[in-house]
């Protein structure tokens, strides 16, 4: 009996062995991926954003990849069924995301502190067009043609696309500097920020809205609050104060100094504005 006693606990000490020599490997962290609605070409957008999710992951720890979407609608779609958990968009793509499937605001760039925007009308300097009347039965560029907002801001401004001899959608915002300037249209929408980006190649400035609230970076509802607050926090340590953070905002977007929480009623002002665009 006792020899059976002795056997039997040696086999098991064999059995066990393996595990106790070699540790439980840990289960790698999941891969964040980061989506955002189309404001460059994919080459530039990924050069931009690559060097904001490497900040990211190396200041949470968590894996993090970039994806870009090919228009506003894709952006929103791939973010509410989970393609990816985290997306930077529009005041617009984040509503239809909010209304869709239920995003989480996470946290607004700001420029000079305060998360806030601009659409303008951007013509050629010499054009002869000094406001936004003057481009009546003129040739017009809009960005992405589900941007709601860009047509608001126009009829904001006095216009409609009945009002233009020509309309086209050029997706990004460089695209329609670029077009103006070139002759193919005689104005554009322009993101605030563009036409400073091009006032020295000739863009002018005819009409503004009013300040907006800010793009957003929204996440999925079913991101983990642990994953959340990590990523906040990074995003609001993110300032123009020091080296790193400079390169990172720099590369991102050159009139972004930092990024504050923001809550979805920030952007009740914007669900008015495109209210009689919607179908």
């Amino acid at each position: 009996m006792q020899v059976k006693l002795v056997v039997a606990f040696a086999a098991l000490i064999s059995a066990a062995a393996p595990a106790m020599s070699s540790p439980q490997k840990q289960p790698a962290e999941a891969t964040i991926t980061m989506g955002s609605v189309a404001m460059d070409i994919p080459v530039e957008m990924i050069k931009r954003l690559s060097v904001l999710t490497n900040y990211l992951a190396l200041n949470t720890g968590l894996n993090i990849r970039f994806r870009p979407s090919p228009n506003l609608g894709s952006a929103v779609d791939e973010l509410g069924g989970n393609q990816t958990q985290i997306a930077y968009l529009t005041p617009v793509a984040y509503i239809d995301a909010r209304q869709k499937y239920g995003a989480v605001p996470l946290v607004a760039p700001t420029i000079n502190g305060r998360p806030h925007f601009s659409l303008v009308i951007g013509t050629k300097a010499g054009s002869g067009i000094r406001t936004p009347a003057d481009l009546k039965g003129k040739r017009f560029a809009f960005g992405d043609e589900k941007a709601l907002l860009q047509k608001a801001a126009v009829a904001f401004m006095g216009l409609g696309t009945g009002d233009f001899s020509n309309f086209a959608y050029l997706k990004h915002y460089d695209n329609i500097a670029k077009a103006v300037l070139a002759g193919d249209f005689d104005g554009g929408i322009l993101k605030d920020s563009i036409a400073d980006d091009f006032k020295d190649k000739g863009i002018i400035v005819i009409g503004s809205t009013p300040p907006l609230p800010s793009y957003v970076f929204a996440v999925h509802p079913s991101m983990p609050a642990n994953v959340r607050d990590k990523l906040r926090d990074a995003f609001l340590a993110l300032k123009k104060d020091n080296p790193a953070g400079t390169a990172t905002l720099e590369a991102f977007d050159s009139s972004y100094d930092g990024f504050v929480v923001i809550q979805d009623s920030a952007y009740d002002p914007v669900r008015k504005l495109i209210q009689p665009f919607q179908k």
